[in-house]
């Protein structure tokens, strides 16, 4: 599967995204969790 380069940037952010998640959740703030859980979402639905 090759990437296109005009999704480079957005997949660097969902993986931010994910990992400020996981922090988040590691640090049992489950809702900024969430929040977080769901902006990455948001960013897959509109990139791809």
């Amino acid at each position: 599967m090759k990437i296109k380069t005009e999704h480079i940037f957005p997949l660097v952010l969902i993986i931010i995204d994910l990992l400020a998640a996981v922090i988040y959740a590691a640090n049992k703030d489950y809702k900024k969790a969430v929040y977080w859980v769901a902006a990455a979402v948001l960013n897959i639905t509109v990139t791809f």
